[in-house]
């Protein structure tokens, strides 16, 4: 095996064990929340749409300190990466208390963006009424854990998404049912499930930060430090990457907003599909993280042939990561789908859906972690948030809403066209990453020179 897939590995494998930890809790909280009804299913997923704005907000921020922070990291300059850090926490914690505030202001209104059925709407605000309350816990954990990523500690967040599986998926069955003489609370239960598990894995990860690790030495008085010159670079390569990912939230958000009005059905079976795919995707995800880890530690070190190199080797991996997930994914739907006690019209409608999500696994695979992986982790922050634009607001949304509402077609042929960016993004991104017009350094002493 090369080199360079030993250290992927290496940095791939916790964090994918670590997603797979997570995601079984949220099928774990699907199962079980499944097990109430499409009602309720429906309700926890519309529930769900403000909260995966947040995740890809605080994903971006997470990004943007990855790419800075490792290009930092890989010229030995520990200083600039440890406030890179501070910028970032002190972002995603204003942005937890930021939507935290709009569900306690406005969660009738922010619910009903999502869907116009009015029982959906009313389960759904029993479980925002909860769930709102983990935005500013997940949002503080979720930076720290990327600030260890960057420095390549990566076994803290696994170690952490094992506590939090069993403190989550322990309190589902007790709450959610009314086991061990506790209340049954039903998706109230599966929320206050996830506040307590939140409540527990923001502690552990501070403590680590402060404690354990050796790397960054961060400490409390760093954030009391300004940073005028290092905040504006983090706006200026950081607002690129982090604006993408808000995008593509909301883009998200609004597919989320199409398929609540095609039925709780439609709903159900995406939500189920969804987390299956999260389950499958996660070597996809963790290989395009430890990539983008690896690509900004080599342009801050300026090995620039190596980095070469290393693209051309990578594209091969994404392929058959892709491949083998599809294969996979599909393989098992027809398996987990006899857990679910739903409707057989949901069931059909989720095994449908999954064959479309096997088939686009492998252009995720090939084209999100050559974009985000190479190209932006690289230093080109722009191309990324354009060409998703692009493809989102002209090609995917259009042709997704025309479906629905014009032509009135099968809800499966809606979720194609929600999903038909995945493959055709592939022809974009062989053509800029072999380009190789994409490497930049964005660390300040050497814009300096």
């Amino acid at each position: 095996m090369p080199k360079l897939y030993k250290r992927i590995l290496l940095l791939a494998a916790p964090m994918a064990l670590q997603s797979i930890i997570t995601y079984s809790v949220g099928m774990a909280d699907n199962l079980m929340v499944g097990s109430l009804g499409e009602l309720a299913l429906s309700g926890v997923y519309v529930a769900n749409q403000l909260q995966n704005i947040l995740h890809m907000l605080v994903t971006g921020l997470g990004a943007a300190l990855v790419i800075l922070a490792s290009q930092y990291w890989g010229k030995k300059d520990t200083d600039n990466t440890r406030a890179i850090v501070t910028i970032a926490l002190k972002f995603g914690l204003g942005a937890g208390l930021l939507f935290l505030g709009a569900t306690l202001l406005f969660p009738m209104q922010i619910l009903g963006f999502f869907t116009n059925n009015p029982l959906v709407k009313l389960e759904a605000l029993r479980y925002l009424s909860i769930i709102r309350f983990t935005y500013v816990f997940f949002a503080v954990t979720q930076i720290l854990v990327a600030s260890m990523r960057c420095v390549e500690q990566v076994r803290i967040g696994l170690v952490l998404s094992i506590i939090t599986f069993f403190v989550n998926v322990g309190l589902n069955w007790i709450l959610i049912f009314g086991n061990l003489g506790a209340p049954a609370l039903g998706i109230r239960g599966a929320a206050l499930a996830t506040l307590i598990a939140r409540m527990v894995e923001t502690p552990i990860m501070i403590f680590y930060v402060r404690f354990v690790d050796s790397n960054l030495r961060l400490r409390f008085r760093h954030f009391r430090e300004s940073h005028r010159e290092l905040v504006r670079d983090f706006f200026r390569f950081g607002f690129p990457v982090i604006l993408g990912d808000i995008f593509w939230g909301i883009n998200l958000a609004v597919q989320g907003a199409i398929l609540g009005r095609l039925g709780a059905t439609a709903l159900a079976s995406v939500s189920i599909a969804n987390n299956l795919f999260s389950m499958v995707a996660v070597g996809v995800y963790g290989t395009a993280a430890a990539s983008a880890v690896i690509v900004g530690q080599t342009v801050g070190a300026q090995q620039y042939d190596l980095l070469k190199s290393y693209t051309k080797q990578l594209q091969i991996l994404f392929l058959l990561v892709g491949v083998c997930s599809g294969a996979l994914l599909y393989l098992i739907s027809d398996y987990i789908l006899t857990f679910y006690n739903l409707t057989p019209e949901t069931l059909v409608m989720a095994k449908q859906f999954l064959i479309v999500l096997s088939v686009m696994i492998v252009g995720t695979s090939y084209q999100m972690s050559v974009l985000t992986g190479i190209v932006r982790a690289g230093g080109s922050i722009y191309f990324v948030l354009i060409n998703d634009l692009i493809f989102v607001w002209l090609v995917v949304i259009p042709s997704a809403y025309l479906a629905a509402f014009v032509f009135h077609a099968h809800p499966v042929i809606v979720f194609m066209c929600l999903k038909s960016d995945q493959i055709l993004k592939c022809l974009v991104a062989v053509v800029k990453v072999n380009r190789f017009d994409w490497i930049q350094n964005l660390t300040h002493e050497t814009r300096q020179a």
